[in-house]
């Protein structure tokens, strides 16, 4: 669909307005709202909220140098408009990805110097006033794109494996949606890139597309939670180092601790338990319990949701015993789940069964 022809169809001209408006709106939104709409319990991390506010941003933007393009549509201002696309989208898309991952800072500025040979390849299109430069200009932004995603997948691998091995639940913790986001992002990219072909169904399609987008990023910011002091409290400093200075216990002396301290007394039943909350329970440092956990092979996550998995067990079984009603869900819950699809994947993980399965075939 030409320049032209696109400011002609009304229908377009308002859907493309709607992206705006929602875009700015959004962002208004992540950054003047304090609390959560979609999930008012859970606190989302401020940084997540500041990169997809701009991401929301620049998606405006972009779409206003579009549509300057669109009333004047020369290769000077299509190769520049390209230029401005690149180096706002890709840091911001970046910034939102790697904000979603909070075992530790990832910067975004090498996707600003990755950024510098498009930008020439721009500077080069403009210079020359023709089209010759666009197809390695397209092929270099997806080239680089192509770089994010491998980047992404993994860096939320590795994140998994921290969140496994430092929290005992993992509910609206995991980051593969992130993935999703990012594939949607590129499924945008490739709509974009392919909109000179001038199909008039595509152009919708890419707006659609961003409203997607913008809802599932929204969603996600919503819901999940920031892993800060009041999710994951740390020992005090002088605390930390006290005990980090001090040698570590023996296998046999961990173990004794952990179930005098957190078998015995069902602390594992408690929500969110995080692993330095453990360390601190049984009067040890985190470094050493997660060491302990490793030396046993298993992570932390698997060590409370098999003491969470049991305790669900004897739950039934003494239910069943005394003829008292119940439901899968009510144990669950008193097994310290808050969420039964979680408990039903650590179920099946710890005893290769589904829960339905189990209790059908007599609790074996």
């Amino acid at each position: 669909m030409e320049a032209q022809e696109i400011l002609q169809d009304i229908v377009f001209v308002l859907l493309y307005g709607c992206v705006i408006g929602i875009s700015v709106v959004a962002a208004l939104y992540l950054l003047l709202r304090r609390g959560n709409a979609i999930a008012p319990e859970i606190t989302s991390p401020v940084r997540l909220r500041r990169w997809a506010a701009a991401f929301l941003v620049v998606n405006a933007l972009s779409h206003l140098f579009w549509m300057f393009y669109a009333f004047h549509p020369t290769p000077a201002v299509y190769s520049i408009v390209c230029g401005l696309d690149m180096l706002m989208l890709f840091p911001t898309i970046k910034g939102v990805l790697v904000s979603m991952l909070q075992d530790r800072h990832r910067p975004v500025w090498p996707v600003l110097v990755a950024l510098v040979p498009a930008l020439v390849l721009v500077a080069l299109c403009i210079v020359r006033g023709d089209e010759v430069l666009y197809l390695p200009l397209s092929i270099y932004a997806i080239a680089l794109y192509a770089l994010i995603i491998l980047f992404m997948v993994f860096a939320v691998r590795n994140y998994g494996r921290w969140l496994r091995d430092n929290y005992a639940d993992l509910e609206n913790k995991e980051v593969w949606q992130s993935l999703t986001i990012l594939g949607l992002f590129l499924l945008f990219f490739v709509m974009y890139s392919s909109t000179s072909e001038g199909s008039p169904m595509l152009v919708y399609l890419l707006q659609i597309n961003c409203i997607i987008i913008m809802a599932l990023l929204l969603w996600r910011v919503e819901t999940l939670p920031q892993l800060s002091e009041s999710t994951a409290p740390e020992a005090e400093p002088a605390e930390e180092t006290q005990k980090a200075s001090a040698p570590p216990a023996t296998p046999s002396k961990m173990d004794a601790l952990l179930k005098k301290h957190c078998e015995d007394t069902q602390l594992y039943l408690q929500n969110d338990l995080t692993l330095s909350q453990l360390a601190n329970a049984i009067g040890t440092n985190r470094t050493y319990l997660s060491y302990h956990f490793s030396q046993l092979g298993i992570t932390y996550n698997a060590y409370i949701n098999g003491l969470r998995v049991r305790h669900f067990i004897s739950l039934y079984e003494k239910a069943m015993a005394d003829g008292h009603g119940f439901t899968a869900q009510q144990l669950a819950s008193e097994s310290g789940y808050r969420s039964y699809s979680t408990f039903s994947t650590a179920f099946k993980q710890h005893t290769g069964k589904t829960v339905t399965a189990w209790m059908r075939g007599g609790c074996k």
